[in-house]
């Protein structure tokens, strides 16, 4: 069986690092609990997304054999061809695919991680309650092509009469952990290729 190592974009840099980062490895645990995965992966959480690139590199550069190291950020812009993850990275970021890595090292959040979140309407219900303005959200069609930060700004207008208000960091990893894979799966193709690459790999 396959060791699996992901590398995550999350959990800021400062006073707050170890609490946020343990925040966001929480988040995506209980997230990737529900892909019915034969094994659970280790979640090595980096902050940025430039951090978790250089330490997906060290990662990479030292596996042994059998282990599967994955980098697993916001694509930030929108993918022409979402199994073409490297050359995404290298037109949007110059960043240069590692020896011997391939495309399914990268796991994309399209465009980011809100995209996930507001993409789980029922998931968004359950932990804001009645106070959460749904008409707010974006359109589910096409949602990956959606700019990133309009994302962002629907969530905290979406929210902005409870008392939990969207924020990225904390709040934003505990709704992580609520979302619905078969919410999310129909709507997001990258979703639904990290789904897929994870169970190949487990």
């Amino acid at each position: 069986m396959v060791s699996l190592a992901i590398f995550l974009e999350g959990g800021a840099i400062g006073p707050d690092s170890k609490y946020l980062q343990s925040r966001c490895r929480e988040g995506f645990r209980k997230l990737i609990a529900k892909f019915g995965l034969k094994r659970q992966p280790s979640l090595k959480v980096c902050g940025g997304r430039g951090n978790a690139f250089k330490l997906f590199v060290i990662g990479h550069k030292n596996s042994e054999e059998g282990q599967f190291v994955a980098l697993w950020i916001d694509s930030e812009d929108p993918i022409s061809d979402i199994e073409k993850t490297w050359l995404h990275l290298k037109l949007r970021d110059g960043w240069e695919k590692p020896e011997n890595a391939t495309d399914e090292q990268v796991l994309l959040m399209t465009t980011c991680m809100e995209s996930w979140i507001a993409t789980d309407p029922a998931a968004l219900r359950s932990h804001y309650g009645a106070n959460l303005q749904q008409n707010a959200l974006p359109s589910l069609h096409d949602m990956e092509s959606r700019d990133r930060h309009s994302v962002q700004d629907a969530l905290s207008h979406a929210s902005r009469n409870c008392s939990n208000r969207y924020e990225k960091g904390k709040r934003s990893f505990e709704v992580l952990g609520e979302l619905s894979p078969d919410s999310l799966s129909p709507h997001l193709p990258s979703f639904k290729r990290v789904v897929r690459v994870l169970r190949e790999k487990a």
